[in-house]
């Protein structure tokens, strides 16, 4: 049963209806290169226009200090009008004046972007008068925006306490991916972790063993743990003033049941470069001026081979240097393995955060996964189980 409200519980005709959601995409040369995130909002913005809401979209985009014409939102919103298929308006500010005009011309089923919210100091501080400004705007509150529900920020969590507030499309999705994936997760779980360095996933890792059957290290942090027991890396990225870490993360793993997956062959390399000479070797056999790059054969073999025993993966970082070839090998193939398992009903499969989406494009999975999240920073503190203020604001 859920413990927030959704778009099912809104009746939005004739309101004004203030929705946070994630413009914060790429762009390059005036041009969003990547409009996954445009594509996610669309079904929350088409359900409250087609039922006579007035859709006023707040957002943020970069981290400016103050006003800055580099980082305003009027491009986005008129990629997102292509993208709607129907007008999207634009205000050159989010509150006061200029803010009120724009809502005030509104009719039942318009589109209105506001300015970026960053622009004021008391959106981040979420001071209680920016979010008074904010909510002079509308009569109700629909948060659509996961991937900044970990800031309590004005317009992520400070208007849902001033507002009847509830989730939008992508909010609703996520929350009961991540649910099915954690929460109340059909097991057993493995989780696959990978990355550069142990250092930053620290919280992650502890969370994890308590949580999951199953815990797979790859990318560079498996390193970290290979050190941690004993063998030489040669010049692999490796944290060695981690590694008293690592055995403990491996012995609180051990006392709650958790198995910890570690590579037991790589591709190594002596150049971090596409395509350079390289050999299949065991991860005892690393020569000193060698670099482990990716699992080997071996691995992807023992981890498909479990996958295929698991009910629940949830997945955060790739095996290793998957934007050079041939180090994209163990994701892509343990990526395939999943997104089969998923297709033919035998998975939960949820991946998120940081580079594992790309890797996740890269492999040509991202429609075959039971959920990809786009949320990075939010979704990886998800996975910490921390308390995401955002969330926590629209629970009943």
């Amino acid at each position: 049963m859920r413990s927030f409200r959704t778009l099912e519980d809104l009746k939005p005709a004739g309101l004004r209806v203030l929705v946070r959601v994630d413009l914060n995409v790429p762009v390059e040369n005036g041009v969003v290169s990547d409009a996954t995130r445009l594509e996610r909002i669309l079904p929350t913005i088409r359900n409250i226009a087609s039922r006579g809401g007035k859709v006023i979209l707040l957002a943020h985009f970069g981290r400016p200090k103050g006003r800055d014409p580099k980082e305003s939102l009027a491009p986005i919103a008129a990629a997102l009008a292509s993208h709607l298929g129907q007008p999207v308006a634009f205000a050159a500010n989010c509150i006061g004046s200029v803010a009120a005009a724009a809502v005030a011309a509104m009719q039942p089923g318009d589109v209105l972007c506001l300015e970026n919210t960053r622009f004021h100091a008391g959106e981040e501080k979420n001071d209680p008068a920016f979010v008074a400004a904010l909510a002079a705007l509308g009569d109700v509150y629909v948060n659509d925006a996961f991937s900044a529900a970990h800031r309590a920020h004005a317009s992520t969590e400070g208007l849902a306490h001033v507002l009847p507030a509830c989730a939008g499309r992508t909010m609703q999705a996520e929350l009961e991916a991540l649910d099915k994936a954690l929460g109340k997760p059909a097991r057993p779980v493995m989780a696959i972790v990978g990355g550069a360095k142990v250092s930053t996933k620290l919280e992650l890792l502890g969370n994890l063993v308590s949580k999951v059957e199953v815990l797979v290290i790859g990318g560079g942090m498996a390193n970290t743990f290979l050190r941690a027991r004993g063998l030489d890396v040669g010049k692999s990225l490796c944290e060695h003033d981690l590694v008293a870490t690592a055995r403990e993360i491996e012995a609180k793993a051990k006392a709650a049941g958790c198995e910890i997956m570690l590579p037991v062959d790589a591709l190594a390399a002596k150049e971090f470069k596409a395509n350079p000479g390289h050999r299949v070797a065991d991860v005892s056999d690393i020569a000193a001026d060698e670099m482990i790059l990716d699992a080997g054969p071996k691995s992807i073999e023992a981890v498909i081979a479990r996958l295929q025993t698991t009910k629940t993966l949830v997945w955060n970082g790739p095996f290793g240097a998957f934007e050079l070839e041939p180090f994209d090998t163990a994701t892509v193939a343990v990526a395939k393995a999943a997104a089969a398992l998923t297709l033919a009903g035998k998975l939960v499969s949820v991946a998120g955060g940081g580079d594992t989406v790309s890797a996740m494009n890269h492999a040509g999975v991202v429609d075959d996964m039971t959920y990809i999240s786009t949320a990075g920073g939010a979704f990886l503190e998800w996975m910490e189980g921390k308390p995401l203020p955002g969330v926590e604001a629209l629970k009943a």
